[in-house]
């Protein structure tokens, strides 16, 4: 089977940095799977995509060197089984609060005996190869979101899930869970204090941690700071704030 790069990124110290599709169309995917992203998430929750647009958008990545993951709309193993099944080498999954969710979660990610994933990669074995159903569940990756108050409470039950490879942070769920408005890129303050939080009880644990950034050296600094896997921007940000800063320059706006 084709061996997961961000294993081996992260067995190395490195962090991975980690494109993000939000727009349904083929040609932006393209174009952002042949930048040189360790990965590349198809992002079913927000934004336009479904999951008929999704195994296209999977296909696109597969052009270029970066993994193949997925951000599922919710924590319902039907879907999850089926972006698995398309090709994605990682599943991010939304809204995980306690162990049970995050033993569900993970249960969908794994053939038996290590989870109760329904055999049929029909793409999974065409991205992979033909040993898929042998050595997947060693390969993909499962990412757990921390962005309620119950997640935080119960973090460290959380991050103690047999088969979970890490947590993802959403950091505006994060900041409304707690009475706070919806930031994003929190250098300082109170979600910043439960960002920290949350990658420092993934390392204890031996679990990797991941971020959403929306601007580069926000970034930067949780690279900086440790973070395994860290998301600097998506399709979609590009172009709104890319072409807003174009017509800024030109005096529209």
């Amino acid at each position: 089977m084709r061996t997961n790069r961000l294993r081996e990124i992260w067995k190395s110290g490195q962090t991975a940095i980690n494109g993000w599709l939000q727009l349904p169309n083929t040609l932006s995917a393209e174009i952002v799977a042949r930048q040189p992203w360790d990965s590349i998430t198809v992002d079913l929750q927000h934004g336009g995509v479904d999951e008929g647009h999704a195994l296209q958008l999977l296909q696109m990545i597969s052009i270029g060197n970066a993994v193949p993951m997925a951000r599922a709309p919710w924590n319902e193993p039907g879907i999850i089984m089926r972006l698995l099944d398309m090709g994605a080498y990682g599943i991010i999954c939304p809204m995980v609060s306690n162990r049970e969710e995050a033993l569900r979660f993970v249960g969908a990610c794994r053939f038996p005996p290590d989870g109760y994933r329904s055999n049929g990669p029909y793409r999974g074995i065409l991205y992979g190869g033909s040993d898929y159903q042998v050595n997947a569940n060693k390969e993909i990756v499962t990412l757990a979101m921390i962005e309620t108050a119950e997640g935080m409470e119960k973090l460290d039950e959380i991050l103690s899930t047999p088969g979970l490879d890490g947590v993802y942070i959403g950091p505006s769920d994060l900041a409304l869970a707690h009475g706070h408005a919806a930031t994003q890129d929190n250098f300082t303050g109170p979600v910043a204090d439960l960002i920290a939080k949350i990658r420092q009880a993934a390392h204890r644990h031996g679990k990797v941690a991941g971020v959403h950034a929306t601007r580069t050296d926000y970034a930067a600094q949780m690279r900086k700071e440790g973070f395994n896997i860290v998301t600097p921007t998506s399709d979609f940000r590009l172009v709104s704030v890319g072409g807003t800063a174009v017509l800024k320059e030109l005096g529209k706006g």
